[in-house]
């Protein structure tokens, strides 16, 4: 989902003499990235190019893999987002549930923007998890999460560690509060180790298996050439790693990609985290639950983003199914299904993922 970059270390790769990108390529890697990210005046539009803003900022939002699984229709009155199937992740996410916490993500994003522009956005959810966003006109309000949209970043990055008040972990809980998803929050050593022990059983689990490999090395982009010509995709550059020419790295990232390399950076990861919020659904509710915890995340996300905090998701444990009952009787969370581990504390900017132009995801 949205978002979690599993990246090889590159440390051996350079020490074997390894060319790297210029820095003038990612400098207009991240121009492009920062332009993606002006989004449209409120009032300065309106019909269908306020529409478009409207699925503009929807797509600012994270998805499994960045692989912006979305598509737009767009009414009179209203918005369709619909699930792209060509962009499925079977390996990782054989059930579409991460494809639909996306949705969710987008969906979110959009209702924020529609009040910014003076739309209040109704979404339903079908059983399949289409979703159809009636509009109709109220007062324009711009909000912090509103704004907060074009900073919000998902990053691998080490967190300083700092713990965080009551009252910030408060409203995170209340941004993430939906009916039929459960918030658990974990701050304490004990905890947080136990759910490593989890983070690290679920990587040995997907590092051994061939197809996950396969399919997160399509989703990597090595250079900013490659990442723009795709406009998606895990770039490497937004987890601080050196660009290589992709047609080396594909060689050989496989021998470099090992579980316990990522297990000592997911270690570090989450000890310098300042708690770690599981978000669990009823296990029954299907692809219209999902998109609510997408839509759940995103606010958790936007709140902390506004509050000035990073974070990213762990989510190996809850990908594989096995290790999701032992996950939720670890953290008291009975029959409900785990959806997403997500990290938060406070930490540097990385680099910005880039979109594919809004052409190619309306309909």
């Amino acid at each position: 989902m949205p978002s979690r970059r599993r990246v090889m270390a590159y440390g051996a790769l350079l020490a074997g003499g390894a060319t790297l990108a210029g820095c003038d390529e990612s400098a207009v890697q991240q121009a492009t990235a920062r332009l993606q990210r002006r989004l449209v005046l409120p009032g300065s539009v309106d019909g269908r190019e306020r529409l478009r803003a409207l699925v503009q900022a929807a797509t600012l939002a994270p998805s499994s893999h960045n692989t912006q699984c979305w598509r737009f229709v767009l009414g009179r009155e209203q918005i369709r987002i619909e699930p792209d199937t060509t962009r499925r992740c079977p390996a990782v996410d054989p059930d579409d549930h991460h494809l639909l916490v996306s949705l969710g993500c987008a969906t979110e994003n959009l209702v924020q923007a529609a009040l910014a522009h003076g739309l209040m956005a109704e979404p339903q959810v079908g059983a399949d998890g289409r979703i159809s966003v009636a509009l109709a006109p109220t007062r324009p309000r711009l909000s912090s999460r509103y704004t907060a949209i074009v900073q919000r970043q998902t990053t691998r990055g080490v967190f300083d560690g700092r713990p965080l008040p009551a009252a910030t972990w408060r409203q995170l809980e209340d941004a993430a509060e939906a009916e039929g998803v459960a918030a658990r929050l974990i701050t304490d050593t004990a905890g947080l180790e136990r759910l490593l022990a989890a983070v690290v059983a679920g990587l040995r689990t997907q590092l051994s298996n061939r197809a996950f490999v396969d399919e997160l090395v399509r989703w990597l982009r090595f250079d900013a050439e490659e990442a723009a010509r795709s406009g998606d995709g895990l770039f490497i550059g937004c987890n601080g790693q050196p660009s290589m020419p992709p047609w080396l790295a594909r060689r050989l990232v496989r021998r470099f990609l090992h579980a316990d390399s990522e297990a000592r950076r997911s270690a570090e990861q989450l000890r310098s985290s300042a708690g770690v919020v599981i978000l669990a659904s009823d296990a029954a509710g299907g692809p219209a639950r999902w998109v609510e915890v997408g839509r759940a995340f995103q606010r958790l996300a936007l709140e902390a983003t506004a509050a000035g905090l990073q974070l990213s998701l762990l989510n190996p444990p809850v990908e594989v199914a096995a290790l999701r009952a032992p996950l939720a009787a670890a953290f008291g969370l009975g029959t409900l299904r785990p959806d997403l581990v997500v990290r938060i504390g406070r930490g540097a900017r990385l680099p910005d993922s880039l979109r594919r132009p809004l052409d190619a995801v309306i309909a």
